[in-house]
């Protein structure tokens, strides 16, 4: 079974991430996450089958097409193409900020280790790394940095209104 970072910790995933195309038969139980092409065809089926269900979309997805359905996912995963590719930092903003979404929000795909601090910032909470990538040496990206300057999902006051916020600093003397 593959591990994830999941809330700052290497977990076991229990999550079937099945592929696009024909894949046959889709197991009538399990924790599963299907491609948005699956969940737009066979929403009613997907509804009733035993498990927990999950979609995952591409980078350069429209997140509106799955709002009315948030409620029904565990999980929603965003494949990052490539580690270049600022696109799923987007989709995670928009399902966060836009649409509300309060699950699991996964990267998978090209992630890598350098990236885990940034893609937390726009809301991915769990992340699927690159198979040449070691989960238990990867969760010291999260502290990298100390402070940001910008606001984001984790912190939505830049720095200079969470300043304000604090009151008058002292000098020194």
């Amino acid at each position: 079974m593959a591990q994830i970072i999941k809330h700052r910790a290497v977990i076991q995933d229990n999550w079937q991430l099945l592929e696009q195309g024909p894949t046959g038969t889709l197991p009538f139980s399990g924790d599963v996450i299907v491609p948005l092409a699956l969940w737009t065809s066979e929403r009613d089926t997907l509804s009733f089958r035993l498990g927990r269900i999950g979609v995952w979309l591409e980078a350069d997805a429209d997140p509106a097409v799955i709002a009315p359905d948030l409620a029904r996912f565990d999980v929603i995963a965003v494949r990052i193409a490539s580690a270049t590719d600022g696109r799923g930092y987007t989709l995670a903003r928009l399902l966060r900020e836009r649409h509300g979404y309060r699950g699991e929000l996964r990267a998978i795909g090209d992630v890598l280790r350098d990236q885990l601090y940034y893609l937390s910032r726009c809301g991915f909470d769990a992340f699927s790394l690159r198979a040449d990538q070691n989960p238990e040496q990867a969760l010291s990206a999260f502290d990298d940095f100390s402070e940001a300057y910008q606001a984001s999902v984790e912190r939505p006051d830049p720095l200079f209104r969470r300043r304000l916020e604090a009151g008058p600093r002292r000098k020194a003397v």
